[in-house]
């Protein structure tokens, strides 16, 4: 079953992985700054698999790791 539209959704922002440090923000999730692509992405599922995560990437090439 899927959720009524009129819920809110519930969804935990964990972590931002992001290879620009503009946008390395402050708040309850941790914001890491990868070095290169490969970096991002290995540090991503990392965090994602032992945080029990999904993982989204934005169109900017930033990652977030939300629980919902």
């Amino acid at each position: 079953m899927g959720r009524e539209a009129s819920e809110r959704p519930n969804y935990e922002l964990l972590a931002l992985i992001t290879l620009n440090k503009e946008r390395v923000l402050g708040g309850k999730q941790t914001s890491l700054l990868a070095e290169n692509e490969e970096e991002q992405k290995e540090m991503t599922v990392d965090i994602a698999k032992a945080m029990i995560a999904d993982v989204v990437k934005m169109k900017n090439g930033d990652y977030l790791v939300i629980r919902v």
